[in-house]
C-alpha cells in the first residue's frame, strides 16, 4: 500500500515511516521542510494524491487555547485533500485519557481532532498513546529551579518513542478500526516518584518535592492518564533510561 505520512520527519512519523517501508510498503514522509502545510494546505493535495492510507502526526507548535485553532484547521485541510485523493484510511495519533482532562487547552483541543475525524467521510483509526518516555525530561524542566523539581503524584504509565512508531504502523497497515486503540507502557509510577527515578540514574542531585499543584498535569484528576487494559508495549522505563 502507498501511505502519506504527515509530520513524517519527527520523532514518531519518521519511525513510522521506516517501519511501514520496511515492511513492504510505500512510505512517504510530509512536513514543513518537504514543502506540506497543513495550516495554509500548500503542498497537501499532492501528498495526500495516490495514498491509501493518510497517516497525521503533526502537532500544535502551542499547547495553550490556540492549539484548538491548529488543530481545526489542520483536520478540517487534511479530510478535504483525504478526501480529494481518494484516500480509504485516515489515522491519527493521540492521548490516553484525552478526553477527560477538559481543563487542558491542549487536550481538548487533541479531543477535538479525534471528534472531526470521527464525523469525517474517511474511514479512520485512532491510536491513544500514554506519555512518551522521551518527554519525561521536559515535563522536569517544567517545574525546576536549581535545588528541586516540583511534582505531583499524578498517575502515569510511559511507553517508548519506538513503541508507539510501531503500533501506529500496525494499525495504519491494517483495517480502519472505526474507533480508538489505547497503547501504553508496562509500569504505572506516580509522576513524582518517576521524577525521582530519572533524577538519580542520570546523577542529578536535585530534590523532587510532591506538590499537587505542580505544572500541567496537576489538573489530572485520578489515573485517567493509565489504562491497565490497553496494548501494553515491551520497553520498561529502566531499560529505556539505561
Amino acid at each position: 500500500m502507498k501511505f502519506a505520512v504527515i509530520g513524517g520527519t519527527g520523532l514518531i512519523g519518521s519511525q513510522v515511516v521506516s517501519n511501514l517501508n520496511a515492511a513492504g510498503h510505500e512510505a512517504v514522509p510530509h512536513s514543513q521542510s518537504t514543502g506540506t502545510d497543513v495550516i495554509s494546505g500548500r503542498g497537501l493535495d499532492e501528498a495526500v494524491a495516490g495514498a491509501d492510507v493518510l497517516v497525521n502526526l503533526t502537532n500544535s507548535p502551542t499547547f495553550d487555547e490556540a492549539s484548538l485553532t491548529f488543530f481545526q484547521t489542520s483536520m478540517d485541510n487534511l479530510l478535504a485533500a483525504g478526501q480529494k485523493g481518494g484516500v480509504r484510511h485516515f489515522v491519527i495519533l493521540s492521548i490516553v485519557g484525552v478526553d477527560q482532562v477538559p481543563e487542558l487547552d491542549y487536550y481538548r483541543a487533541k479531543a477535538l481532532q479525534e471528534d472531526l475525524l470521527a464525523a469525517g467521510p474517511i474511514p479512520y483509526s485512532i491510536v491513544r498513546a500514554t506519555q512518551f518516555m522521551e518527554f519525561v525530561d521536559a515535563i522536569l524542566s517544567w517545574t525546576a529551579d536549581s535545588d528541586t523539581v516540583r511534582l505531583p503524584v499524578t498517575p502515569i504509565q510511559p511507553i517508548a518513542a519506538k513503541d508507539v512508531a510501531d503500533a501506529v504502523a500496525e494499525v495504519a497497515a491494517g483495517a480502519p478500526l472505526g474507533g480508538i486503540r489505547n497503547i501504553a507502557g508496562p509500569e504505572i509510577f506516580p509522576l513524582d516518584e518517576l521524577g525521582r527515578l530519572t533524577l538519580s540514574h542520570k546523577s542529578d542531585g536535585r530534590t523532587v518535592v510532591t506538590d499537587p499543584t505542580a505544572g500541567m498535569f496537576a489538573a489530572v484528576k485520578g489515573d485517567v492518564l493509565t489504562d491497565e487494559d490497553a496494548h501494553l508495549a515491551p520497553t520498561r522505563y529502566a531499560d529505556w533510561l539505561s
